[in-house]
């Protein structure tokens, strides 16, 4: 499915907020209610949006401790990246993982309740041996810039 201007702005006011009405979302872009409503659930059908969420304010919740990990494998076989996914995914303090180019293999971005808490999931997942060779934390201080929303329409723009 190609995507046009219209769908790229229901799609920008849907991450705006999701919880728009299907009669506000079609006034915003300039089409009747009934087209918008399809137009919505063939972008859901096609997997273009796969779902709706409240937006946390983590600060809200008490002390929270956000830190982002290099991790390197020691070995490089699909079956080494599939037993390291496999684990890490059911890591409750694991929000974001992300295979990367560079000088390590995955960017791993944990959410804990403090330090102590972030060390004891990491020696945890060294001592199940799935393949962690070395790893490099990085405490995030202050987060100045966190936007929810993709930047559909410059993506598509060109």
């Amino acid at each position: 499915m190609k995507l046009d201007k219209i769908d790229i702005r229901i799609l920008c006011e849907l991450q705006k907020n999701g919880r728009v009405s299907n009669v506000e979302l079609a006034e915003l872009i300039n089409l009747s209610p009934s087209p918008c409503l399809m137009r919505v659930k063939r972008l859901q059908t096609e997997g273009f949006i796969t779902g709706y969420s409240a937006q946390i304010d983590v600060s809200k919740l008490g002390q929270t401790l956000t830190v982002f990990a290099e991790i390197t494998l020691k070995n490089h076989r699909q079956i080494d990246f599939a037993r390291f996914l496999t684990t890490i995914e059911k890591i409750d303090a694991v929000v974001e993982c992300h295979l990367v180019s560079g000088g390590y293999d995955y960017l791993v971005k944990f959410i804990t309740a403090g330090i102590s808490e972030y060390q004891a999931v990491m020696e945890r997942l060294v001592e199940m041996d799935i393949g962690i060779d070395k790893y490099f934390s990085f405490v995030v201080l202050k987060s100045p810039i966190v936007k929810s929303h993709l930047p559909l329409e410059s993506i598509f723009s060109s």
